[in-house]
């Protein structure tokens, strides 16, 4: 729902003076007119957070009809990272990617040193204005949840959550760098994760065994590395949020000081620049693929399976193995019919753990071994 809100109160004629040019969200929270202190408590500490990067929430109002409170927010007129992707019309390219992530690490990073975490970090709480904006910090529990329902289960969206919450361990900052990467990967490859498969226990035992959207061979190879660590199943291997916002920024700023000419020829510090390298080869073939995809439907390109689920939801799973990487990460190669070159060959092979039925009942039968 979409709202204007006033600047200036009329004493006269006791109603607001609405401003035109702006326009505002109103974001219902479902099962609210029973509104918990501890959701309550949450809302006020994030209003108390302006950031750049992050929709601004200027407070909550409520529903008069059904006594249902709804969150006054910034609209985002290009809705979030899917639909931006899926409105497209024009190629992408990396450059402006790698800014837009940067973008949404320094959000991150303002959220974490404010000492708070996301807890529901996905790509529909990705939101853009021209410009991406992190949405929903901390809102993704149901607002009339108490505090002793919470060890029932956890809240979230299954492709994004890092294998330790799915176990049941505390949401941490790691926690919202695992899903960045799933987020990034979404973000460059243009494809959802996991979404030709349902989305249920089978999918969290497959997660903590190693199981990881595929990445794109279109990827250059910085950027797939980066991925791989973020969502890393060892806490201690993923980059910090500042370690990830300073890495982006590098490259960002790397990329922008090249002063080069058409399509990057005859630049001056261009064959010196190992990001500009990589995705100036691999613009190439993904702007061939982009406009292949322009003649194909996109209604089937982005077909999910009826049981993909990319809403938060309440998710309590039992006895999952402890969590690890796929040997297969250990052996990333890169392709060998891509340009050669004197650095490393920039295009990625694609990363795609698969385990079998057989392979997953011998886990579930062997899964409260594997327990911490």
């Amino acid at each position: 729902m979409i709202t204007r809100v006033g600047c200036n109160w009329d004493i006269e004629n006791q109603k607001w003076y609405r401003r035109k040019s702006n326009k505002y969200a109103l974001k219902s929270l479902n099962n609210s007119s029973d509104i918990c202190s501890d959701f309550l408590n949450e809302i006020k500490s994030h209003l108390q957070i302006h950031l750049v990067d992050i929709v601004q929430c200027f407070g909550i109002t409520q529903d008069p009809n059904n006594k249902e409170y709804m969150m006054v927010i910034e609209y985002c007129n290009d809705g979030n990272l899917r639909n931006y992707l899926n409105k497209s019309e024009n190629y992408i390219n990396y450059k402006s990617k790698i800014d837009k992530l940067q973008q949404i690490a320094r959000g991150l990073l303002d959220i974490h040193n404010a000492e708070k975490i996301h807890k529901d970090f996905h790509s529909g709480n990705i939101l853009f204005s021209y410009y991406p904006y992190i949405s929903d910090l901390g809102m993704c529990q149901p607002a009339n949840i108490k505090q002793t329902v919470k060890e029932e289960g956890i809240y979230g969206v299954l492709p994004y959550m890092a294998p330790e919450v799915l176990r049941g361990q505390q949401y941490t900052k790691a926690a919202d760098i695992y899903s960045f990467g799933i987020i990034m990967n979404e973000f460059l490859s243009e494809e959802i994760p996991f979404n030709d498969i349902p989305h249920n226990e089978f999918l969290a035992i497959k997660i903590c065994k190693g199981f990881r959207p595929t990445i794109s061979k279109d990827i250059p190879k910085l950027l797939a590395d980066l991925i791989i660590k973020c969502w890393d199943a060892e806490i201690k291997n993923r980059p910090t949020t500042k370690e990830l916002y300073q890495l982006l920024k590098k490259w960002n700023v790397e990329i922008k000081n090249i002063k080069d000419g058409k399509d990057g020829e005859n630049s001056e510090n261009g064959d010196n620049s190992e990001i500009y390298f990589q995705i100036k080869e691999c613009d190439k073939i993904s702007k061939e693929k982009f406009k292949n995809r322009l003649n194909e439907d996109k209604s089937k390109s982005f077909k999910t399976h009826p049981q993909a689920i990319y809403t938060s939801r309440l998710l309590n799973f039992k006895n999952l193995p402890k969590p690890v990487n796929s040997s297969d990460l250990s052996s990333f190669q890169f392709s060998s019919d891509t340009a050669q070159s004197t650095s490393a060959n920039p295009i990625s092979e694609c990363l795609d753990v698969q385990l079998s039925e057989l392979e997953l009942n011998e886990i579930c039968q062997d899964g409260e071994d594997n327990i911490e």
